[in-house]
């Protein structure tokens, strides 16, 4: 029997880590497109929000006229996968946030931003995460952690080391997914697997 295709994954290519997010994808197989446009959010399988800062990627999306789509699309059951921004993006409640600080939402859970400290705390490390036989690499750049989750989240992945021991780093909700760090970075495509395993039976490609 032939391989089932892949979905075609977007990237919201506003701002940050947005290429080596595509390098991930396109290892795993998946068509990639990056989201700049309505049109190009409509034409997606799923969606990857990728690190970088969220109020700005937030704005941005207001001034393309995405953030309604985005909204729309994720509460209509587009696979989402957010990393440390794209996680405060998909959070319903965000603590330390900036004045009038908007999201897209669809995950029940309260993100606080910038949590582990500014820039010149951002550290790596090993995590376990529920789905994988071995620890990911995790990066954390000026990172949000997840302060509380509601009765339909499921908990991936805690910090187990640290001042910050036990905070939660990794969610999943229904069709989405959210990490603190970075996984695109340092060429593990193992977290990418996971959300394109979430995403395969539900695209409409097969």
């Amino acid at each position: 029997m032939p391989a089932a295709p892949q979905p075609t994954v977007g990237v919201l290519a506003l701002q940050g880590d947005v290429r080596e997010h595509v390098a991930a994808l396109e290892l795993l197989g998946c068509a990639t497109v990056r989201v700049r446009r309505p049109e190009e959010l409509a034409a997606c399988d799923a969606l990857v929000l990728p690190g970088g800062e969220s109020t700005t990627m937030a704005r941005l999306a207001h001034t393309f006229g995405l953030l309604e789509p985005l909204r729309a699309a994720v509460a209509g059951g587009l696979p989402t996968l957010g990393t440390c921004a794209g996680m405060i993006l998909l959070a319903e409640r965000v603590l330390d946030g900036v004045e009038g600080q908007e999201t897209i939402g669809g995950i029940d859970m309260t993100v606080r931003r910038n949590a582990f400290g500014r820039q010149v705390a951002s550290f790596e490390g090993p995590v376990t995460m529920s789905g994988l036989d071995e620890p990911v690499h995790g990066v954390f750049i000026r990172a949000p952690w997840v302060e509380e989750v509601g009765p339909g989240v499921e908990v991936l992945a805690r910090v187990d080391h640290g001042e910050a021991a036990g905070r939660i780093v990794a969610v999943r909700e229904g069709h989405l997914m959210a990490t603190s760090f970075h996984p695109e970075v340092g060429g593990d495509s193992r977290v990418h697997q996971l959300f394109v395993d979430l995403v395969r039976p539900r695209s409409r490609v097969e």
